[in-house]
């Protein structure tokens, strides 16, 4: 049976819709409505007839309002089960009056912290009451309806009108399950707040289904994709498709992949991504050229790979990429002019999304998780499954700045040289270790990644520069590394194929001996001090 609702307690933060929301519970249902401070304020204020808790608990609000509905007349009020002889009868004995309807949303927790709180203005803004009273009514499902979000509140009102006010108990059970899951995140944020946001004992994590996926990394895995509530904007989780054939579970895992090495590079910059790994990178002028540049650092791998470019795409990119004649599974983007989607819409089964902005690398400012003075998230890890258990990690980033590298050698490099030396470096970051990259005039040219050894990636990397660049091969390019050098075959390797200038992190028990091999072989050794392994 669903109950009729004739008392609700109204107690909100966000007050948007509220008095509408009200006004139609007293004068459509002949509700009576029951709230509390700044909530029944604003009520009255607009004419509303409203019960002050105090009214029904006997006690006025206290300690700051620390204390104003913890109270057995509200909880008996909302836990009791109607169906329960035994519980309406002790409700009965004791004065307590049925509450039907719970509508509360809680302190702002997390934007007070990302205003920069004090620990003392945060501590006030952890609700104590507000998830008290959601706890108890979402427990009692059976019998009361609760509501946390604004947006849900023209729906509650037109299943009323269909169900003669009442509610629908699948709908209560809906509702009561956003409880749950706004408690566990509140709580989750507020031990986060207080452990300093480290890696506590526990870690409590809440998504919210994107999509149901067709398969996963192959056909036989079943798989969905998933986000966080907030920290979103501009991200591949909340981009828009404009238009294309569903994602697929390897789509995203390689859109990611290419969107973050995108964010990592400050120009006008193209990144391709196969298989997760940057097989084009370039850095120009225009978006054409950046485009152009990275196709021609590997047309084969990009053919059917992802597309990612930091500005937005106009109709002579997208013109470029047909005169290629490259497949692309996904073209990701801040947004795309008018002209470009015009002739996208002639591919219609590519994959085209829209970000509509680009987030610096590491930067999550619009989460609360987030370190003011970084603007590094805190809060959010990066998370890897392994067998009975989860690995998390802050996110890497290449943010080293180069005025703290350091010339091991004794060759300095030009200026010229330390700008390709950057841009290797941050592409590399993106590279399954073991990483090599060479570039030359911001363009990626060649690639070694995932080999067991160092070696091994050099001579990848080589072999794709002799492709790229029939003429010259490796001579005149610098190269990265995404780990120390340690031993100098690398160099050596490097150097016989004409590469000027090595970036690495440096920090080898041999840096002695590779930093000798260098300034012998007339090799620039320049290191940044930080290592970006990508397993």
């Amino acid at each position: 049976m669903n109950p009729i609702i004739k008392r609700a307690l109204v107690s909100v933060t966000d007050k948007t819709g509220i008095v509408d929301f009200c006004r139609s519970l007293i004068e459509e249902f002949g509700i009576e409505v029951v709230s509390t401070g700044g909530t029944a304020a604003v009520l009255a204020e607009a004419g509303l007839a409203v019960t002050a808790i105090e009214e029904v608990t006997g006690f006025p609000e206290m300690m700051d309002g620390r204390v104003k509905t913890l109270h057995p007349k509200v909880h008996g009020g909302l836990l009791a089960r109607r169906s329960n002889e035994a519980h309406m009868k002790a409700a009965a004995e004791h004065g307590i009056t049925a509450i039907d309807l719970v509508v509360v949303n809680l302190y702002a927790f997390e934007a007070t912290l990302a205003a920069g709180a004090t620990e003392e203005q945060a501590i006030e803004n952890i609700d104590i009451g507000g998830p008290s009273m959601l706890r108890s009514a979402a427990k009692n499902f059976e019998s009361v309806c609760v509501v946390t979000d604004p947006a849900a509140y023209d729906s509650v009102l037109a299943e009323m009108r269909a169900y003669a006010g009442a509610t629908a108990l699948e709908t209560r059970k809906a509702l009561a399950t956003e409880v749950f899951a706004l408690t566990a995140r509140y709580d989750a944020a507020i031990a986060e707040y207080l452990t300093g946001r480290k890696p506590g004992e526990q870690l409590t994590i809440e998504l919210e289904k994107v999509q149901d996926l067709r398969y996963g990394e192959n056909p036989h895995q079943e798989a969905a994709f998933y986000r966080y509530p907030d920290c979103t904007e501009n991200t591949l989780a909340a981009a828009e498709k404009l238009q294309g054939k569903e994602l697929s579970y390897n789509n995203i895992l390689d859109t990611d992949a290419a969107w973050s090495a995108v964010r990592e590079l400050p120009g006008v910059s193209c990144v391709i991504v196969k298989h997760t790994n940057p097989c084009g990178a370039a850095t120009a002028d225009d978006v054409v050229s950046a485009y152009q540049r990275a196709w021609e650092g590997d047309p084969i791998s990009a053919f059917g790979g992802i597309i990612a470019i930091n500005r937005p795409v106009t109709a002579a990119l997208v013109q470029a990429i047909y005169d290629n004649k490259q497949f692309v599974e996904v073209f990701i983007a801040p947004s795309f002019e008018a002209d470009a989607l015009e002739l996208l819409a002639t591919k219609p089964n590519m994959r085209v999304l829209a970000t509509g902005g680009v987030n610096p690398p590491g930067d999550c400012s619009k989460c609360s998780d987030v370190d003011a003075s970084t603007l590094l998230c805190k809060g959010r890890y990066s998370l890897r499954s392994v067998e009975g258990g989860v690995l998390a990690q802050i996110e890497d980033v290449a943010t080293e700045d180069p005025a703290g590298f350091t010339v091991a050698g004794k060759l300095q490099p030009t200026e010229s040289q330390l700008k390709d030396l950057v841009f290797a470096w941050k592409v590399c970051k993106s590279v399954k270790s073991n990483a090599i990259t060479l570039a030359k005039d911001q363009m990626l040219v060649g690639m070694g990644a995932g080999q067991p050894n160092r070696v091994n990636s050099a001579r990848v990397a080589i072999a794709q520069a002799e492709i790229v660049c029939p003429d010259t091969g490796a001579a005149g390019c610098v190269a990265a590394s995404d780990a120390f050098i340690p031993f100098p075959d690398t160099v050596e390797v490097l150097a016989a194929a004409g590469v000027k200038a090595i970036i690495h992190p440096g920090g080898s028990i041999r840096d002695e001996e590779v930093v000798k091999v260098a300034d012998d072989l007339g090799v620039i050794l320049v290191a940044t001090g930080r290592r970006h392994f990508r397993h």
